[in-house]
């Protein structure tokens, strides 16, 4: 159909010729209500915000100490967050004389990193503050 055809039979609707794909040979065109196409692409935008969860910072926290099988637990604690999209901070807390051993709480650190290269990303390299070493993942 060409051009003036087409805007003639959008014109004869009531309608707008709108054109959808200009850079197909032949350029592609529809005839609809503008206003009321507008509208459905800003309702369906609305619903596509409210659908979209924004993403939290959890933060899981562990001492030094902690065995073997408290430390399974809070990886899997931290693996179903990082599943839901969350990014994590892990903070190992030093108390007293501890500090006194921070290479203990790199090698945990490690440890959690090498437990979780399967599911996660670190964003933040191991770093100090205060009495804590924290690091900051994301999912893959």
């Amino acid at each position: 159909m060409s051009r003036t055809d087409a805007i003639a039979a959008a014109e004869k609707a009531g309608l707008d010729l709108v054109e959808i794909s200009p850079a197909a040979s032949p350029p592609v065109a529809k005839i609809i209500d503008w206003g009321k196409y507008q509208y459905q692409k800003m309702k369906e935008q609305q619903r596509n915000r409210k659908n979209a969860k924004q993403s939290e910072l959890k933060q899981m926290r562990l001492g030094l100490k902690i065995g073997q099988h408290d430390l399974d637990i809070k990886l899997k604690k931290i693996r179903s967050f990082l599943s839901d999209g969350d990014k994590v901070r892990i903070q190992i807390f030093f108390r007293g004389r501890e500090m006194a051993h921070q290479e203990l709480g790199y090698e945990l650190m490690n440890r959690i990193i090498a437990a979780l290269e399967e599911d996660a990303i670190v964003e933040q390299k191991p770093q100090m503050a205060g009495r804590n070493l924290s690091i900051t993942v994301r999912s893959k």
